[in-house]
C-alpha cells in the first residue's frame, strides 16, 4: 500500500464517519419532532427523506472508497457491485430531488401573496407523500444499474478495469447509453435548472425586500424576517454546496468515462466531490436550525 493510497483511505473515511454521525443526528431530530409533534416545521418531512438519502450515499459510496484506499480493491463480488452502485444512484437522486424541492417551497412562501401561490401553502402537507414517490420514481429510474455493472467473478480480479476502483461498466450498447442520457441525465438538468432559477429568484427577492425595509419599516428587524432569511440563505448555500459538486464531480465522470484507461486519481477525486454535498449538508442544516442551536446551549449552559 502507498502513502496516497493511504492518504486517500483516511479521507474517505473521516468523510464518511462525519457525513454519517451529521446525518444520523439530524434524521434522529426530524424523528422526534415529528413523532412528537413539538415544534413541527413543513420542511420537516422533507428533510427527513434528504438526510436519509445522504446517510445511503455515504455509505454506499464512502464505505467501499474507504476499503478500497486502504489497499483491499476487489472486495465485492458481481452482485455487491450491482446492489450497491444501483442504491447509490436512488440516494443520490433522492437527494437531488429532496435539494429542489425545498428550493421550490422557498419560492412558493416568498410569492405567497399571488393568488395561484397561495394554493400552494397546502403542499407541505404532502411533503412526506412526495418523498415517498422520489424513492419510487429513482429506484424505476436506475433500475438500469445493475445491468450495466460488472464486478470480479471467480477472482479474477486482474481482467477487470475498474471504473469505480471496485467495479467496472459494462460493454457499450448504443440503446443502453440512450436510455441512459434520457432517464438520467435529463431529469438531473430539469432539477439543476429549476434550483438555479429558484434560487436567482430568492436572491432578487432578498434584495428588493432589503430596499423596501430601508424606506418602510423599523430599523429593528422582526424575528419572522430573521427567520424568513435564515431560511431562505440556508436554502440558498444548499443549493449552491449541491450544483457545484455535482458539475465537477460530472466532469471529471465524463472525463473518466470518455477514457479507456482512466487515470486513478480522477476516478478518486470524483468520488470523493460525489459525497461532498452529503457530508457537508447536515451541518448547514445543523447550525442553521435555532430548535437545534437551542438544545446545544441549554446543555452547554
Amino acid at each position: 500500500m502507498t502513502e496516497a493510497n493511504m492518504h486517500l483511505g483516511v479521507a474517505f473515511l473521516t468523510q464518511t464517519i462525519a457525513g454519517v454521525l451529521g446525518n444520523s443526528g439530524l434524521l434522529c431530530f426530524y424523528n422526534y419532532t415529528l413523532l412528537t409533534g413539538q415544534n413541527v416545521r413543513p420542511t420537516d418531512f422533507i428533510l427527513s427523506h434528504l438526510v436519509f438519502a445522504n446517510n445511503l450515499v455515504i455509505l454506499s459510496k464512502g464505505i467501499p472508497q474507504t476499503i478500497a484506499g486502504l489497499g483491499w480493491k476487489y472486495f465485492l463480488d458481481d452482485s455487491a457491485c450491482k446492489v450497491l452502485l444501483y442504491f447509490h444512484r436512488v440516494a443520490r437522486g433522492v437527494s437531488l430531488n429532496a435539494t429542489c424541492l425545498l428550493s421550490g417551497f422557498q419560492v412558493s412562501k416568498l410569492c405567497n401573496r399571488n393568488a395561484w401561490w397561495k394554493m400552494t401553502t397546502r403542499f407541505p402537507k404532502c411533503f412526506g407523500f412526495c418523498g415517498s414517490l422520489f424513492w419510487i420514481l429513482q429506484l424505476l429510474v436506475n433500475v438500469y444499474v445493475p445491468m450495466r455493472v460488472t464486478g470480479p467473478r471467480h477472482k479474477q480480479n486482474g481482467t477487470l478495469h475498474m471504473h469505480y476502483i471496485y467495479c467496472s461498466p459494462g460493454p457499450p450498447e448504443p440503446f443502453a447509453t440512450l436510455l441512459h442520457v434520457v432517464l438520467f441525465t435529463a431529469n438531473d438538468v430539469m432539477c439543476l435548472v429549476f434550483m438555479m432559477w429558484a434560487s436567482s429568484s430568492m436572491v432578487l427577492f432578498l434584495q428588493r425586500h432589503k430596499h423596501r425595509v430601508r424606506h418602510i419599516h423599523s430599523r429593528i428587524p422582526s424575528r419572522r424576517q430573521d427567520h424568513e432569511s435564515r431560511a431562505i440563505w440556508t436554502i440558498l448555500t444548499l443549493v449552491s454546496m449541491f450544483v457545484s459538486f455535482y458539475c465537477l464531480s460530472a466532469i471529471f465522470t465524463l472525463y473518466v468515462g470518455l477514457n479507456a484507461k482512466p487515470v486513478l486519481w480522477l476516478v478518486d477525486t470524483s468520488a470523493f466531490l460525489g459525497v461532498c454535498f452529503s457530508f457537508l449538508s447536515p451541518f448547514v442544516l445543523i447550525s442553521s436550525d435555532t430548535r437545534i442551536t437551542q438544545v446545544f446551549h441549554s446543555y452547554t449552559e
